[in-house]
C-alpha cells in the first residue's frame, strides 16, 4: 500500500490517499519522489522510534518456574 502524498499519517476513511502498487512500482514511486526532494533514501521516510517498552521484561522470572 502507498500513500500517494507520502504522508504516512493521513489516512482518510475513504481511502483516497492510498493506492495498491507492485513491489517494483512502489520502489519507483519513493526513488522519483527522493529526487524531487533532494534528500537522500534514509531520511525520505520517518525515522522508526527507538522502543519504550521491554517484551522480555519478565522472561527471566517465567523461566526461572
Amino acid at each position: 500500500m502507498h500513500h500517494r502524498n507520502h504522508d504516512h499519517d493521513f489516512n482518510p476513511a475513504d481511502g483516497s490517499n492510498w493506492e495498491l502498487l507492485c513491489v517494483y512500482c512502489h520502489d519507483n514511486e519513493h526513488s522519483r519522489y527522493i529526487d524531487h526532494t533532494g534528500g537522500s533514501a534514509s531520511s525520505a521516510e520517518d525515522k522508526t522510534a527507538a522502543a519504550k517498552s521491554n517484551p522480555f521484561a519478565g522472561l527471566k522470572d517465567l523461566l526461572k518456574r
